[in-house]
């Protein structure tokens, strides 16, 4: 049984802190010492997941998370270890998986899309049940509409928007995750959200409340 927790830091003391220790250092002592990959995974695969179940749904992210990780250690002696932090490497991994299944994540959107513009039918209870009724379908409404709009992206303007969105990357990141110039990712933001601004009426959940988004063509 792999160690874990405190017997994991006891073990693998020279990777165990997130604070001294970088991913590539992690990468590197992995080369000898199988066991201390372990850590990338402790540090990033709750992120991998969400990013994953966003984009294709719970039972998807379970299994590409573990192929994630599993890909990223057979390519570990690959990696650049001038790259201090590999959550773009994994990032661009995760994508790359995603990528085998575009058909089914444009399924999958169109589905919440079809699904959340339903509604949820007539509420009754009083005043305050109405509102919350009111407020949820607001809010379905809204998830429908972006799904709806996601879903009719091409695949590589997809790839950037929520790289970033969901995946917190920034440009230099999401360049390094998807193999593309700094450039490119600026100008297939750009697109993205322009296109999104244009389904959705003006407005982009995708965006931060502080935008100040580079429009560089690259």
């Amino acid at each position: 049984m792999k160690p874990t927790g405190d017997a994991y830091v006891e073990e693998y003391p020279a990777v165990a802190s997130d604070d001294v220790f970088s991913d590539a250092s992690v990468v590197e002592r992995s080369w000898e010492e199988p066991d201390a990959f372990e850590l990338l995974f402790h540090r990033y695969a709750d992120d991998i997941h969400r990013y994953v179940a966003r984009r294709l749904g719970t039972e998807a992210a379970d299994d590409l998370m573990a192929e994630t990780f599993v890909v990223a250690f057979q390519e570990r002696r690959r990696y650049d270890l001038t790259r201090l932090h590999a959550r773009p490497w994994l990032y661009g991994i995760v994508t790359n998986l995603v990528g085998r299944h575009r058909r089914a994540e444009a399924r999958r959107l169109r589905a919440l899309a079809r699904a959340a513009a339903t509604g949820i039918g007539d509420g009754d209870g009083g005043e305050a049940l109405a509102d919350r009724v009111t407020a949820r379908v607001g809010a379905e409404r809204t998830r429908a509409e972006l799904a709806g709009a996601l879903a009719e992206l091409p695949a590589r303007y997809r790839d950037v928007l929520l790289v970033i969105a969901w995946g917190d990357l920034d440009y230099a990141e999401a360049a390094e995750a998807l193999g593309i110039p700094v450039g490119t990712v600026r100008s297939r933001l750009h697109r993205a959200r322009a296109k999104l601004r244009v389904a959705l009426g003006g407005s982009d959940p995708t965006a931060p409340h502080d935008d100040t988004e580079e429009t560089d063509r690259g």
